[in-house]
């Protein structure tokens, strides 16, 4: 199949059809790659194809990690069914979205911030972005900070140790292919899977012990997702490996979606600034705040067609057929494994018009959403086991991409022209871009006023120091301490901003 089996089986099933199947090793697999194909996996057969088919390198193949499990569960059971109504009461309710939304825009003003600082530097972005979303998860689950400032901490060790362990379980297991091998580990790819969980673990091992310590005194702690699972008697090895599946699978996802996002507005100008027009009419100068995202119809379309062209995962996660069904009147036996190539339906001519180029536009008036019911379009899956984190991703996305566009001008290394952007696929479990997104940030300067509530007395000495609200660059820069002390207050006080100076909220270079 090569480094990229989503083109090689979607030219494929340009000869072959829709649903396919071929050998692999001594088992059988069942490719989908039409939304006719789709729908009937999905839906019309969910029942019997809702199974899990893992490789024998992933952790949660061990029957004692599986049923700590929420994606990686080989049955649709009752335990399943628990931890899922768990990670949906706690963190994907409405009530769970609206009390981390602060989290969320906490950890986009520091990315800001941080792109002040740096303004005018060739910086990684895909570092950065990742850095963020890691940081937010891990905030959400069990009020922690992994990165600091300038990206260290113990967010670099984890990033070291996600990626290990991506590249391991994306290599091909000569177990998966000849199930009698499984004992052997003769890769010894299990074993390198353990060590690395091992060491992840270790990052929340303290918080976990005094959280438990906390709890023994009656000591109130944070509400959090880890207070949720104390609060529900799970063990420490149940914590661990969902803390794990979750972080990863939160943070992986958005950040690939959001990577990809920012670099199709990069190398589409013409987009971006149609998305620059929308979001300076709605939102003017003022910094954006999560709930508006939805109100952003052009934005919207963005991240779908983004999504379209590059879905975070090529392959819906692999099914198993629990019995013998039928695909489009093809015969499905019994233990196949089942793959849906979402690639291949984001680039069916048969599907889309113009289908390799990013048309935003095809998706203002469609109707089309990732709520798993428009079979074309299902980069988050459907039916029972249809990605439970699509909540989180359809804010968290959206509001970086919208505040990455927004507020900062971009330019590539070089002066180069973004149309020249490379957008080389690489295939790790996820769909990655190949090379990292370098880009150079330049702050916008508008100037800008502060409107805020009558009663704030402080905000009136400030204001009383500075004669006149309406100055220069390199006058912001000298009362900046001054304009960050309004800032402060303002949020304290709960006041209502109109607009806002990066040069004052964030800090100088």
């Amino acid at each position: 199949m090569g480094r990229n089996p989503h083109i090689k089986l979607a030219s494929m099933a340009q000869t072959y059809g829709p649903v396919m199947s071929f050998r692999l090793g001594t088992g059988l697999v069942v490719v989908g790659s039409s939304p006719k194909a789709a729908m009937e996996i999905l839906k019309t057969q969910d029942r019997f194809l809702c199974a899990r088919r893992l490789s024998y390198t992933h952790p949660a193949s061990s029957p004692k990690v599986n049923k700590f499990s929420v994606g990686f569960a080989n049955e649709c059971n009752d335990q399943w069914k628990y931890l899922r109504s768990i990670c949906r009461a706690e963190l994907f309710s409405n009530r769970a979205l609206q009390s981390q939304m602060k989290i969320r825009e906490k950890n986009v003003m520091k990315m800001v911030r941080y792109l002040h600082e740096k303004e005018g530097q060739v910086l990684n972005i895909s570092e950065l972005i990742f850095n963020t979303l890691l940081n937010t998860m891990c905030n959400i689950l069990f009020s922690m900070d992994v990165f600091g400032p300038e990206g260290g901490g113990k967010g670099v060790e984890v990033k070291k140790l996600v990626g290990k362990f991506v590249k391991i379980v994306a290599t091909p297991n000569l177990a998966d292919l000849f199930p009698i091998l499984h004992g052997w580990d003769i890769q010894g790819m299990q074993k390198k899977v353990r060590k690395i969980n091992e060491k992840i673990f270790t990052i929340w091992k303290d918080i976990i012990k005094e959280r438990r310590e906390k709890r023994r005194r009656n000591i109130l702690t944070q509400e959090d997702f880890l207070d949720a699972l104390l609060g529900n008697g799970f063990s420490n090895d149940h914590i661990n490996h969902m803390l794990l599946e979750l972080l990863m699978a939160a943070t992986e996802t958005s950040t690939t979606a959001t990577i990809w996002a920012v670099a199709d507005l990069i190398k589409n100008q013409e987009s971006r600034h149609k998305l620059s027009d929308e979001l300076n009419k709605n939102i003017g100068n003022h910094m954006i705040k999560e709930p508006e995202i939805m109100d952003f119809p052009y934005l919207q379309a963005c991240l779908k067609e983004s999504m379209r062209l590059h879905p975070p995962v090529p392959f819906l996660l692999p099914r198993r057929a629990t019995e013998t069904c039928k695909v489009m009147n093809f015969t499905i036996p019994k233990g196949s494994q089942v793959l849906v190539n979402t690639w291949a339906m984001g680039r069916d001519p048969t599907v889309w018009v113009d289908s390799s180029s990013f048309k935003p536009e095809r998706f203002l008036d469609s109707g089309l959403d990732f709520k798993g019911n428009d079979f074309e379009f299902i980069p988050f899956g459907s039916g029972r086991r249809m990605c439970p984190g699509l909540p989180i991703v359809t804010r968290q996305v959206p509001y970086v991409v919208a505040t990455l566009m927004h507020k900062i001008t971009w330019s590539l290394p070089g002066y180069n022209d973004p149309t020249e952007l490379n957008m080389d696929e690489v295939y790790h479990l996820e769909l990655l871009k190949k090379e990292p997104l370098q880009l150079i940030p330049k702050i916008k300067r508008e100037v800008q006023a502060i409107k805020v509530d009558r009663g704030l007395i402080a905000l009136q000495a400030a204001k009383s120091k500075l004669p006149h609200l309406d100055y220069t660059e390199k006058k912001a820069r000298q009362r900046e301490s001054v304009f960050a002390g309004i800032t402060e207050v303002t949020e304290l006080q709960g006041a209502e901003y109109k607009s806002y100076c990066p040069t004052a909220s964030l800090g100088s270079a």
